[in-house]
């Protein structure tokens, strides 16, 4: 698999609550992130995200665009915590070492119902 197609897989595998299994097989033993709500290590982030499957059991994650650049990967998600949601549009970027995710990063803006520009965000 390519360094994009593993970053996809990941993102796929939280949203739909595999959270456990996505790290054993994508994230390395000494990855970092950089959500400022939380402590930047990894098991405080994959905590984070098992309580957030929990809260949000029916997530969608739909991966928009993908980018891969050496170890590098930027996905742009629409990302809804149920089908209701309009949810919002995620950048992860994901910096990898032999395979494994060791940092990553993720920013979101919340879609907007009224908004002025007729471009979306997607």
């Amino acid at each position: 698999m390519t360094k994009k197609e593993l970053a996809i897989s990941f993102l796929k595998m939280v949203a739909s609550r595999d959270i456990r299994r996505a790290y054993e097989l994508y994230i390395a033993p000494e990855f970092i992130h950089h959500n400022q709500f939380f402590k930047g290590d990894r098991q405080s982030l994959l905590l984070a995200m098992e309580e957030a499957a929990r809260v949000n059991p029916h997530k969608v994650l739909t991966v928009k665009q993908a980018f891969e650049d050496g170890d590098t990967v930027i996905t742009h998600s629409h990302v809804k915590q149920n089908p209701e949601d309009p949810g919002a549009a995620v950048v992860h970027i994901f910096r990898f070492k032999n395979d494994r995710v060791v940092e990553l990063w993720d920013l979101g803006q919340p879609l907007m119902k009224d908004s002025p520009n007729a471009n979306g965000m997607f």
